[in-house]
Parts: structure tokens; sequence; C-alpha cells
């Protein structure tokens, strides 16, 4: 009867634990770079887009990339400094956080400066999302400026290895999937558009 009531503890536990885990996903423009304190990892082949959080408020670092078409065979990157918003996550279930697409370059540069996005939650609801204040975007030495907590529940990133910093190839040891990841790092946002141009044309 004992190791029963047990059973049923740890049962209902991790139910209850369950219970407040949501996934919140990204677009193929916003990249998510941190949780509170905990970064996470990218690698080339694989940029992790969903995360799975407790319930509860999460502060989450954000950068925004979009190519724009400005003539037949031009382009240009836009691209936002890495910036910080404050996301809540009230129930179990899938959230998705979006953007309102600018139509025209201009108005993407804009938008780069001061993006907004917001938070469709699992009942299909839309509300914005919080941006936080300007010094929550600078990661540099210790100082006495607030840094985002982290959150309760450790967060999880779904599809994330973790990635050792770019090695150059060693001489002698020639090997094309390295090489082709070291020099992309290297690779400014426009020229990495223009090389996936070159490499899928229409």
């Amino acid at each position: 009867m004992k190791k029963k009531r047990i059973f049923y503890f740890l049962l209902l536990s991790l139910l209850s634990a369950r219970a407040v885990a949501a996934q919140l996903s990204f677009p193929e423009e916003l990249l998510p770079l941190q949780v509170g304190q905990q970064e996470i990892e990218h690698s080339f082949f694989n940029k992790v887009r969903d995360l799975t959080l407790g319930a509860g408020t999460h502060q989450v670092k954000v950068k925004y990339t979009d190519l724009y078409e400005i003539g037949y065979d031009d382009h240009e990157v836009i691209e936002s400094k890495p910036f910080w918003v404050s996301v809540e996550v009230e129930e179990q279930g899938g959230y998705q956080v979006g953007f309102d697409r600018a139509d025209t370059l201009k108005a993407a540069k804009q938008f780069a400066k001061q993006p907004r996005l917001w938070l469709k939650a699992p009942d299909g609801t839309r509300t914005p999302i919080k941006a936080l204040a300007h010094q929550l975007q600078v990661r540099a030495v210790p100082t006495t400026e607030p840094m985002p907590e982290a959150a309760p529940v450790k967060p999880q990133f779904s599809d994330s290895l973790p990635v050792e910093p770019p090695v150059a190839p060693q001489a002698g040891k020639p090997d094309a999937a390295a090489m082709l990841d070291f020099w992309w790092q290297q690779a400014s946002p426009a020229q990495r558009a223009a090389f996936l141009e070159k490499v899928q044309p229409r």
C-alpha cells in the first residue's frame, strides 16, 4: 500500500511538472540567442528555433535578420543588434513568437532599429511582447547594472548540440565541410547572402 502511494505521488509530480512546460517557437527571421543567463548554442547546420520553458516570465535575447530583394539580381541583408524581450508563459502548449514583416526595404531598416514582436498563445490570442531596457542588450564586463535573471526552470533547447569555436582546417588534412563551416563563420552577412544566391540559382 505504501509503495502504491509513493508511485501515485511520483506520477502526480511528473504530470504537474509537464503541465507547466511550454514550447516557444521562433520564425526563420528571429534567432533566440539567450534565455536569462543561459546562452543557446547554434551551429552552421543547426539553428535552434524551439525552446521548452517552464511557466512564468522569461527574458530572452533575440536577433532579427532578413533578406530583401532590391533588384532583379540584387538583395540586401537587414540585421538588428541583439535585443532583450520579456515573454510570459502561463500554460502548457505551443507559443509562437512573430512579427509583422515590413513591405519595403526602408521599413525593414526602421524595424531593425526598433523591433516589435508579438506572442501567439495556444488559444490563438496575440499580445505584444515587452521590450526590455537598453542596458540589458549589452553583455560586457561585470557592472552594477542588473542582468536578466535566470528562469526558475532551466530551459531546454531542441535539436541543439554543443559547438566548439570555429577552428581553421589543419594543413595536410583538407576537409570540405570543415573548411566551409570555418569560412562561413568569417564571412559577413552580405557575403553569406551572395554565396547562397550563387549556389542556389533560380
